[in-house]
């Protein structure tokens, strides 16, 4: 029950962090479909949150003291999110491998959604204890 705030910003972060995967689509298919100049806006996004957002919710997670699935969904997280740097900056070594960076993508987003309905039954059913 002490740990609620904690949790609470937690999932602030999670939903941010679902928000900001989601831009990262808008911005992408901004790139291929209205001007190349939008790779820019991709790029420079990805810095503000790729590792930034999940090592605050890995410090919130302790200070909530939440369960471990939070923390295997954190390392399921970062570690798409490394695959995802290394997809795209081997275009020209590992070409099939840089192709499957919207696929990778994909797979954050959907981990990223997971994360957040886990989380709200999780904060509804300490609510109700």
């Amino acid at each position: 029950m002490k740990y609620r705030f904690f949790t609470r910003i937690y999932a602030v972060l999670a939903i941010l962090f679902l928000l900001s995967v989601m831009a990262q689509f808008v911005f992408a298919g901004m790139a291929v479909f209205i001007s190349p100049l939008h790779w820019q806006e991709h790029t420079f996004f990805i810095h503000l949150f790729g590792f930034n957002v999940p090592l605050l919710m890995i410090v919130l997670a302790l200070l909530g003291k939440l369960p471990g699935w939070a923390y295997w969904q954190l390392f399921g997280i970062m570690s798409l999110v490394f695959v995802m740097y290394f997809s795209a900056n081997m275009s020209g070594k590992l070409p099939l491998l840089a192709a499957m960076h919207p696929v990778i993508g994909t797979g954050l987003l959907l981990v990223a959604y997971w994360k957040v309905i886990k989380l709200y039954h999780y904060m509804k059913k300490e609510q109700t204890q």
